[in-house]
């Protein structure tokens, strides 16, 4: 046999070897993997989706560039409808691939049984806006600020708001929101800040999916303000009631994060009458600010080729979970490279990242760090006009009202 055949046979020989492997790492693509264990299609569906799209847009983004060093992020999301079987049996779906090195899980209810797995698997877990994680630091991190901390410049808000208006004495505040952790979150800190600042507090709770909030309104009647908690459609069907009442003529209606936003189906949009003048707090940007954003103007059109009008703020704020697991990624491999990446890795570039403008704008600049577990501490205020939300303060850092609640 020559030499020639000898060497054409056994490069055949070879390739077929090769082929036989599935696993061979020769000519794969470096990835690694960020797992959302999202509400599609639940009561927060309508928010949680376009939060969700934009984390999974900015990732491709960020993939259409080369990734993150070379190494590209898979964005894994499914579907939990913000129950907390579905929770768990998605975590524990993927909770063993080593190349998922964090998530994200926007149910607060069901953070007492997901917090225990993810500090057993060392695994970055990313939520929205427990206090708890504040309080009691692990690898859990809190997406931007906090709910107590948020309510709590919203009281300073009402204060300042009272003051402008020529009254004298404090006002009476309202709140109502959902019976469950997430609703009582609140008012864990931002109950006891009110009553340090002389504000009298009343509060009411309800179950999801009621379809009248009559009998929790007519017991705040007396108020000057009315914090309208809950995930839209909530608080816009609880304005609505309020409307009907004719209290909205003489009660300022305030909404947390997840309050009347724009886009088909959505508060503004099916109430638009009904939501005029609304208040809402934010710890990322929105209205005429998110659609000025230059990622947004970039990213939106890009990958849903949909007018800029159709985008809710949400969808830019989710660019910054994308835009902060990539900071953290770049740092991890410039520390132990691709090969020995870990999510243990992945944990310590997240503490690193205190004073990191990486949501260019969308956030206040990040504030982890060892000790501390918000993703920023700047709040915005927004007022419902016509059919958008528009920018009634500049950033304002908002108190530390967690110190305030014993957990």
């Amino acid at each position: 046999m020559s030499k020639k055949l000898f060497s054409i046979l056994g490069m055949f020989a070879l390739a077929l070897l090769l082929a036989g492997i599935p696993n061979s790492s020769l000519g794969q693509e470096k990835s690694v993997s960020y797992l959302s264990l999202a509400d599609y299609t639940g009561p927060s569906g309508g928010l949680d989706n376009f939060i969700q799209m934009g984390s999974e847009d900015c990732f491709k983004y960020i993939n259409d560039r080369g990734g993150v060093d070379g190494v590209k992020i898979k964005f894994i999301g499914l579907d939990t409808r913000a129950d907390v079987a579905r929770v768990v049996a998605g975590y524990k779906r993927y909770n063993r691939d080593p190349k998922v090195l964090a998530f994200w899980n926007n149910s607060t209810p069901s953070n007492k049984v997901i917090v225990p797995l993810a500090v057993k698997d060392k695994l970055v877990m990313l939520t929205p806006a427990s206090g708890e994680a504040v309080a009691k630091p692990t690898n859990v991190f809190c997406w931007g600020q906090c709910y107590q901390d948020g309510f709590g410049a919203t009281v300073d808000w009402i204060l300042s708001d009272w003051q402008k208006k020529g009254k004298t004495g404090k006002p009476t505040v309202g709140y109502m929101s959902l019976d469950n952790s997430y609703g009582r979150a609140h008012m864990e800190g931002g109950k006891e800040y009110a009553e340090m600042k002389g504000v009298k507090l009343l509060t009411e709770f309800f179950n999801p999916g009621i379809p009248d909030y009559t009998t929790f309104l007519t017991r705040l009647k007396d108020c000057n303000y009315i914090f309208a908690g809950g995930i839209d459609p909530n608080p816009t069907n609880a304005i609505r009631d309020a409307h009907r009442l004719g209290m909205t003529k003489t009660i300022q209606f305030l909404c947390d994060y997840w309050g009347p936003e724009r886009g088909s189906g959505m508060g503004i949009a099916m109430h638009n009458e009904v939501v005029q003048d609304v208040v809402l707090m934010s710890f990322f940007i929105r209205g005429k600010d998110a659609d000025a954003h230059p990622l947004a103007k970039e990213i939106w059109p890009k990958y849903r080729q949909k007018p800029m009008k159709e985008m809710q703020g949400s969808y830019v704020g989710g660019f910054t979970l994308a835009l902060g697991f990539a900071e953290a990624l770049k740092m991890a491999l410039k520390e132990v490279g691709y090969e020995k990446i870990s999510r243990e890795d992945i944990y310590k570039a997240y503490l690193k990242l205190t004073g990191s403008k990486f949501s260019q704008g969308i956030q206040t600049e990040c504030t982890y760090s060892p000790t501390e577990r918000r993703g920023s501490k700047g709040i915005k205020f927004y007022r419902v006009k016509g059919m958008d939300l528009e920018a009634i303060t500049d950033w304002i850092m908002a108190p530390d009202t967690v110190s305030l609640h014993k957990f």
